[in-house]
């Protein structure tokens, strides 16, 4: 559990608390027992409520919560808006929504920022540097300047304290998520802890602004070979943690449709480019842009596309890249056992998981989609219900795919718009055919065949010295040897019963066995005597006494050790 004195920081605890419960959210709260847990008292969250937000849906009323909180809970609800998976559509789409536009911060602190960070007066770094700002967000805000060298560049300056303040709402927030957890019925289906951890992972990344400069540096590697998409460059001398001097691109936004007609662009070569790009960089590089929306990318001359604002990416192993090449080869070829191997593939099912059943609902997906054409299905809507259905197996998809997920829904918004004829798979087809070819290509397989003699000469080479030293523990006599079955004690108690069951009917049946003796021999003796016709009795009757007695013992026995 993470170490946080509750008391010391009571009051943001309370302002968040009570701003979800002014935004409706007070009932739910209250039956997490997150009230009781943080000592809040019910009356003042029912004079908090405000009877406004009541006729807002779910999702404008958890919107608004979020931008109210600020900074970490607008980046928070903007990452879960990437985690279609777990919660509805229609959340989803609110969250989309989320502003991060706030007022700007003074000139004279981005002047200490920089100063700060640079080690030098602003104007020795920059020649001329525009005190109004581009545009101002939640966690760092944009200006426009010039290098001595005349170079126009943007400079991101970080918000000052943000930091800090966000380090004390992750520690609330890594608090909450393991009282929820640990306290409540949500606990036991998602794991919150985990979910902050990651979201502490990509926001602290954001902090870092080196970490968007190295990003922009592999964009730019990976996009050697695409002469129609750029990435600024980084002026790496006045780039620091929290400031970041990249190369000013003078475009147009990918949505104002009007000046890209008056430029002489053309709207399908852009929207081809576009999604050239993404399925590149997701099948090629597994090295995609995590919020490609259309302020994060420009259009310039020649319809080369520039992506900014790189600080949201994904990463994908080539593992990863081949369980999603088999998901959409599944899709597209509709193929039920495609699509079920790249789950599978994903390994992230938390618990066994019954395939059969999957598999069925997997084709039952499959046959709603079979009578569209290839030309009319939505990919990033058909990853969405496949990711749907897996997590009501508990089958927990990777934040990279959900991620990988949501740009592809992105991507298919815009590429709408740009050229409504094009569908996104058809993009897709021959650059996962490309990439199908260099998989199982006599150089790939090549490779791996002399991985694999490497690995079975080293096995070769190691075997003759464990198996002496396998032998040598042997004779040393103090060698043991452990072996762990799964469920053991289910199935020792399964044993007792079987054994105490047995053991009871054979009781059972030689007493039986006795008595019938006893009675048939009182039958075949009655004609010698009255005196030895009643002793059979006799002995009858006590045999009786004597077996009910042994059969009621077994009974009580086996009841008390519940083995019965």
């Amino acid at each position: 559990m993470i170490a946080i004195n509750r008391y010391k920081h009571i009051k943001r605890y309370r302002e968040i608390i009570l701003v979800f419960v002014k935004h409706g959210f007070g009932t739910f709260i209250d039956q997490m027992g997150i009230l009781s847990y943080l000592n809040i008292r019910k009356r003042i969250v029912k004079h908090t409520a405000e009877n406004k937000f009541t006729k807002l849906t779910v999702g404008q009323r958890l919107r608004l919560s979020l931008e109210e909180l600020g900074p970490t809970f607008i980046k928070l609800g903007q990452i879960i808006s990437t985690r279609p998976d777990l919660l509805p559509q229609d959340i989803i789409e609110e969250l989309e929504k989320l502003q991060d536009t706030v007022p700007p911060f003074p000139f004279e602190e981005v002047r200490n920022v920089i100063e700060s960070e640079l080690g030098d007066s602003l104007e020795n770094i920059y020649a001329k540097f525009d005190e109004k700002p581009l545009a101002a967000a939640s966690i760092a805000q944009v200006h426009l300047a010039e290098l001595l060298s005349g170079k126009r560049v943007v400079v991101k300056v970080q918000r000052p304290k943000i930091e800090r303040n966000i380090d004390l709402d992750l520690k609330i927030l890594k608090d909450l998520a393991y009282f929820i957890d640990n306290h409540t019925k949500y606990g036991k289906l998602y794991d919150f802890s985990k979910m902050v951890q990651e979201f502490e992972i990509t926001i602290k990344n954001e902090l870092d602004f080196r970490i968007e400069g190295e990003n922009a540096e592999t964009f730019k590697k990976n996009f050697m070979k695409d002469k129609d998409v750029i990435v600024p460059n980084i002026s790496w001398i006045h780039t620091t943690r929290r400031v970041l001097t990249m190369e000013y691109i003078d475009g147009i936004r990918l949505n104002d449709f009007e000046a890209l007609e008056k430029a002489g662009l053309n709207r399908k070569v852009i929207a081809h480019n576009l999604a050239t790009s993404i399925f590149n960089q997701i099948l090629r590089d597994g090295f995609f842009h995590g919020d490609p929306h259309p302020g994060n990318i420009m259009v310039l001359e020649g319809n080369v596309i520039a992506f900014l604002d790189l600080g949201m990416v994904g990463k994908l192993s080539e593992e990863r890249k081949n369980q999603f090449l088999k998901m959409l080869m599944g899709i597209t070829f509709k193929n039920s056992k495609l699509i079920i191997r790249g789950i599978l593939g994903l390994d992230a099912m938390s618990r066994r998981v019954n395939i059969k059943k999957l598999e069925k609902d997997i084709d039952t997906l499959r046959d709603k989609y079979l009578s569209v054409p290839l030309s009319e299905i939505k990919i990033g809507e058909v990853f969405n219900e496949i990711f749907h259905l897996a997590f009501s197996y508990n089958i927990v998809i990777p934040s990279e795919f959900t991620m990988l997920a949501k740009s592809l829904v992105t991507l298919e918004g815009l590429v709408e718009k740009l050229d409504p004829q094009l569908n996104i798979l058809e993009v897709a087809e021959p650059i996962a055919g490309k990439l199908m070819f260099r998989i199982f290509s006599p150089e790939k397989i090549g490779k791996e065949f002399i991985g694999g003699i490497m690995d079975y000469g080293n096995l070769a080479r190691k075997f003759p010295s464990s198996m002496l030293n396998f032998l040598e523990k042997i004779e040393d006599e103090d060698f043991t040897m452990q072996f762990k079955m799964k469920d053991i004690e289910k199935i020792v108690k399964r044993i007792e019963k079987i054994f105490n069951r047995l053991s009871f009917s054979m009781v059972l049946l030689a007493v039986s066995i006795v008595i019938a003796g006893i009675i048939i021999g009182s039958g075949m003796s009655a004609h010698t005597g009255v005196e030895v016709y009643f002793l059979n009795i006799t002995i009858l009757k006590i045999g009786l006494v004597i077996a009910g007695a042994i059969v009621l013992f077994l009974i009580i026995s086996a009841l008390r050790s519940g083995h019965l």
